[in-house]
C-alpha cells in the first residue's frame, strides 16, 4: 500500500514484511535454502575471471613486452655503467671511454632482468587457487543444501 508521501515507497509500518512460506522459499531473497546462490556471488569467481583475463592480456602484450622491457633495461644498463664512470673519475683513476666498452645489448644482456613469465606464473597460480578454493565452495554448498531437499521431500 502506498504511502502519503506521494512517492510510490510502501509504509513498512502499515504492512509488516511476510514471513518465509511454507514451502521453504525465504520471502526477501526469493531463493529457497536448498537452492545455493548465484555462482557469480561467490568472490572465488571474480577472483577466478580476472586472474583468467589476466593471463590472456600477457599472452596479447607479450611480443610488446619483450621489445619496450629490452630498451628499459639497456638504459639501465646504460645508467649503470655512467654511475660507476662517474665514481671512478671522482676517485681519480683514469676515465674510461665507453663508447668502446660498449657491446651489443643482447651480449651484455641475453635474458630479461624482469622475465614475463613470472607475472604470468603468478597469475596462473592465483587462478588455479581461486578456481579450486569455487569448486570447494559449490561443493560445500551443494551438500549443505542435500539434507534440506531429502527434508521437504519427505513432508
Amino acid at each position: 500500500m502506498a504511502t502519503g508521501r506521494g512517492d510510490g515507497h510502501r509504509d513498512s509500518a502499515r504492512q509488516p514484511p511476510s514471513p518465509a512460506r511454507d514451502d521453504g522459499v525465504a520471502a526477501a531473497g526469493g531463493l529457497s535454502p536448498a537452492t545455493p546462490p548465484p555462482l557469480t556471488d561467490s568472490g572465488w569467481f571474480w577472483g577466478l575471471a580476472f586472474a583468467l583475463v589476466s593471463l590472456v592480456g600477457i599472452g596479447l602484450i607479450a611480443p610488446k613486452f619483450d621489445v619496450r622491457q629490452r630498451q628499459i633495461e639497456g638504459r639501465f644498463l646504460g645508467r649503470q655503467k655512467a654511475a660507476i664512470e662517474r665514481q671512478r673519475r671522482a676517485a681519480g683513476l683514469e676515465p674510461e671511454d665507453l663508447a668502446d666498452a660498449a657491446r651489443d645489448r643482447d651480449d651484455a644482456q641475453p635474458g630479461r632482468i624482469v622475465p614475463l613469465w613470472t607475472l604470468a606464473a603468478g597469475a596462473l597460480a592465483a587462478a588455479a587457487g581461486c578456481g579450486a578454493m569455487l569448486v570447494r565452495e559449490r561443493r560445500r554448498l551443494a551438500t549443505a543444501a542435500q539434507p534440506m531437499i531429502e527434508r521437504r521431500r519427505a513432508r
